[in-house]
């Protein structure tokens, strides 16, 4: 009994490391894979109160995916918001209402895989935090086990959501607040129309943010409000403030990934693309450019040449291979084949 107690305990250790061998693609192969994440090397909550302290900006920016992630973390960017801008600039909505749940989820686990180093906060989507602050812990609960986030962000400030986000880190887990345009809200505030123009709305911002804080949030978003009414805010509290589209007075910065590249360059996304946004690049154009280049290239035979079709078969296997394909009556894939590869000889030798 306890030499097949022994051989079973061997065969599933044998699984087990085979099932570990086979998580990320192996080395040497036409694809590579995702590093695996290390996490002595993760940005911390502590980490980034010292930088708070020590009044260095925090930079934010959002990620939705494994490609964008990896951009983000080798920048060394402090935080990576996989935000429900996502239903905007990835999924080509017109605003951040229809994204759902388990959308977010394949994102963040995306980003997850890709983001080494950045703290990593995740959003919680319209309609799955409003109705209870168990809903609230139980959405929150399901962005860490399964999106494999760090903390949460949730918008607004009404009593709801200041007890919601109370509920979540009394569960243990770490909320990023977000007052003054809330564009979850859009249906209340009539569009995305910024907040704190006036002194009944300038107040509410700063008094928000101060629930929010006291509810326990590691930090808080302020979006479009005027400089000053973000500055009073960010000396009223204690937490990190991080500013989009609120000026330069805040703790930190976030901006959206696509926006801040200028990689969108359609229609759509002229229209939703902020005025407070800084477009450090013109990316969208580059791979406009590098798309028409492409479908030239194809259309007129140029690609793929001979440094992009890497694979060889040897003189003595293409003999019994066209033979084959003689045997089985295709000489017309035959005579394809062969003069493929008189062509492919003819480029790589040094006189073509």
């Amino acid at each position: 009994m306890a030499s097949l107690l022994v051989r079973s305990c061997s065969r599933a250790s044998k699984v087990i490391t085979t099932v570990r061998c086979m998580s990320n693609v192996p080395e040497n192969t036409v694809y590579g894979g995702p590093k695996p994440q290390n996490p002595n090397q993760r940005v911390t909550l502590t980490q980034l109160r010292q930088k708070h302290r020590r009044g260095e900006p925090i930079t934010v920016v959002t990620g939705y995916d494994y490609p964008s992630a990896v951009h983000i973390d080798t920048a060394g960017i402090d935080v990576c918001l996989v935000g429900d801008s996502a239903s905007m600039v990835v999924h080509g909505h017109d605003t951040t209402l229809p994204i759902t749940l388990d959308e977010m989820l394949v994102h963040c686990r995306a980003v997850a895989r890709g983001a080494k180093r950045p703290l990593l906060v995740g959003d919680l989507p319209f309609g799955t935090y409003e109705s209870s602050s168990t809903q609230a812990v139980d959405t929150a609960v399901r962005v860490l086990k399964e999106g494999g986030m760090d903390a949460i962000k949730l918008e607004g400030g009404s009593p709801s959501r200041i007890t919601a986000a109370k509920s979540i880190v009394e569960a243990g887990i770490a909320v990023m607040g977000h007052v003054g345009l809330t564009p979850q809200a859009i249906s209340v505030l009539g569009g995305f129309r910024p907040q704190g123009r006036n002194v009944a709305s300038a107040v509410k911002v700063v008094e928000t943010a101060m629930a929010l804080q006291e509810a326990g949030c590691f930090s808080v978003v302020l979006e479009c409000v005027p400089p000053p009414v973000a500055a009073a805010a960010t000396s009223a509290l204690h937490i990190p403030t991080i500013g989009i589209g609120a000026g330069p007075f805040c703790s930190g910065q976030v901006l959206v990934y696509h926006d801040l590249l200028g990689m969108m360059q359609h229609p759509h996304h002229a229209k939703v693309t902020p005025k407070f946004c800084k477009q450090y690049a013109q990316v969208g154009e580059v791979i406009n450019n590098a798309l028409l280049e492409y479908k030239e290239e194809v259309s007129k035979n140029l690609f793929p040449g001979p440094s992009h079709s890497p694979y060889k078969i040897s003189s003595s296997d293409l003999d019994g291979f066209l033979s084959e394909l003689q045997k089985l009556g295709l000489e017309k894939a035959a005579s394809a084949a062969a003069e493929s590869a008189e062509k492919m000889e003819h480029s790589d030798s040094p006189s073509s």
